[in-house]
């Protein structure tokens, strides 16, 4: 069974990236195939120049993104978890978390995806109302 990772923020195609973000999206990039633009079931949230997501029992809350197929997991993942600052050594509680969901791919199927669920509190947090990073106001 093919490994998929869901990406909404920094990582996608056309998203707004710092040198760090850059490195990341170059790595992607090489180690995996982007398949479609897909939906997340949560709600969207700008954290700072980058967004996290919040999985909502509301299915009328939908984070847009893309999904790529991994050709190299474990290294890949290694790399974006430091990146997502929830890997080994990272300050608990961590800022995400590596989570499988469901993701609606653009022509209606569903797939299990890895996805970076963000891990702090929202209170203080602009929602971004469209669930799209790349049309947040900022």
């Amino acid at each position: 069974m093919p490994d998929y990772l869901f990406v909404y923020g920094t990582l996608r195609h056309h998203a707004p990236r710092r040198t760090v973000g850059q490195q990341c999206y170059q790595l992607l990039q090489q180690h995996a195939s982007f398949i479609a633009e897909g939906r997340l079931q949560a709600k969207l949230y700008l954290v700072d120049y980058y967004p996290g997501a919040v999985i909502s029992d509301n299915p009328a809350w939908q984070v847009a993104g893309e999904v790529y197929q991994l050709k190299q997991p474990a290294l890949l993942l290694a790399e974006l978890d430091a990146y997502e600052e929830c890997g080994p050594g990272c300050t608990m509680p961590t800022e995400y978390l590596r989570l499988q969901q469901q993701i609606t791919l653009e022509n209606g199927e569903m797939i299990s995806a890895w996805v970076y669920i963000y891990n702090h509190p929202i209170d203080h947090l602009q929602q971004i109302l469209s669930g799209d990073f790349l049309f947040a106001e900022k």
